[in-house]
């Protein structure tokens, strides 16, 4: 087995998930991830985790949703009581065909997504992670020769994490001080509040309220967005190639899209539910070791120089004590690269500038 599988699971296991003596843990196997969940059952052997296991496959959920009625039921209670029991769910990604779900009717996905809705609450209720097993139907979908992907995703996950969390500091108190995010470049001039926020300093472990990895952005959840903001990143939503997607903003909400290629999954996301039309998240992109667009949410969002939005659900990490921010069934990130041209401002100052933050070398006022 090559050794950094057994790397990754270290990581995931040690720094990410923090797993103790005694934890109960799930973790959902995908088809092709199998080699890394062996790798971690070792690891929550060593460390004397209860471990549950179940397997997630995008051909047995397509299967399963294509043949229903419609009628599900409301968060099953076999399933919710294994997460509201758990300690740590670790979701080991890796599916055979990164399509499967694609030709699954819209509205039974957005069904199923309202019916399963306390499930997903309570799966995030635990110190859950996400992660990705390396395998060639993501390469493909990257583009990418098999060994060239291993590479390149390693050399997203085995990082010295706690020198980036220290560097994303820095913009996490910008966030945390701030009152309100610009972004501009062509075909976007968006405004957002982010009055009494807190930013997640997200470096791949729960004791930053971090549940990917890898991870390497910063994030926060913004309320009252206005204006207009083009997402340039191709990237698949619900099994669909989507491209150049503009949204526009007024008093809060999504009353106009469009999109060059995939409008279709777009309308579907927004049509969700009511909260799926307004932002949940707000996330920068710092980890310079995702150096290109794999098509892959976990790395793309990452990215350093790019910027994410999310519509639907709003993390309870970014929001004061007792406030309840944006709830929906759908968490749908888009992503915008922060190249030549472009600018972010909290404030009225100017903290990146064509991709390059105001610390680092390059960076012109």
């Amino acid at each position: 087995m090559d050794e950094r599988i057994h790397e990754h699971a270290e990581v995931l296991v040690d720094w990410s998930a923090r797993v103790e003596d005694g934890d109960d843990v799930v973790m959902t196997v995908g088809p092709d991830a199998h080699p890394l969940a062996v790798a971690v059952a070792e690891k929550l052997g060593e460390r004397g985790a209860n471990l549950v296991t179940t397997y997630a496959s995008g051909e047995v959920q397509r299967a399963y949703l294509r043949a229903h009625d419609d009628d599900f039921d409301q968060d099953p209670d076999h399933e919710l009581a294994l997460y509201e029991h758990a300690d740590v769910g670790l979701y080991l990604g890796g599916g055979r065909n990164t399509s499967a779900m694609a030709d699954v009717p819209a509205e039974k996905r957005q069904a199923h997504s309202k019916a399963t809705q306390g499930l997903m609450e309570a799966r995030m209720d635990t110190d859950w992670v996400s992660t990705v097993h390396p395998n060639r139907s993501l390469a493909q979908q990257a583009g990418m020769a098999f060994e060239e992907y291993q590479d390149f995703a390693y050399d997203a996950i085995l990082r010295d994490w706690e020198s980036l969390a220290e560097e994303m500091a820095r913009m996490k108190s910008i966030l945390d001080d701030g009152s309100e995010v610009r972004i501009v470049k062509d075909g976007t001039d968006l405004t957002m509040s982010i009055e009494g926020r807190t930013a997640v300093n997200s470096a791949a472990s729960v004791v930053y309220d971090s549940h990917n990895l890898p991870s390497g952005e910063v994030f926060t959840a913004p309320a009252d967005p206005e204006g207009e903001v083009t997402f340039d990143v191709p990237m698949t939503v619900h099994g669909q190639r989507i491209k150049d997607v503009t949204l526009t903003f007024e008093d809060g909400e999504v009353v106009d899209y469009a999109a060059v290629q995939g409008e279709d999954a777009i309308e579907e996301v927004v049509e969700t539910d009511e909260g799926a039309r307004r932002l949940g998240e707000l996330g920068i992109g710092m980890n310079r070791g995702i150096d290109r667009v794999t098509d892959n949410i976990l790395f793309d969002e990452k990215m350093g120089g790019t910027v994410h939005l999310a519509l639907g659900r709003a993390y309870d990490a970014c929001l004061p004590e007792g406030e309840s921010g944006n709830e929906s069934a759908v968490h749908v990130d888009l992503i915008t690269d922060m190249d030549e041209g472009s600018r972010m401002e909290v404030d009225g100052e100017i903290v990146q500038r064509d991709g390059r933050f105001r610390w680092e070398d390059g960076f012109e006022g």
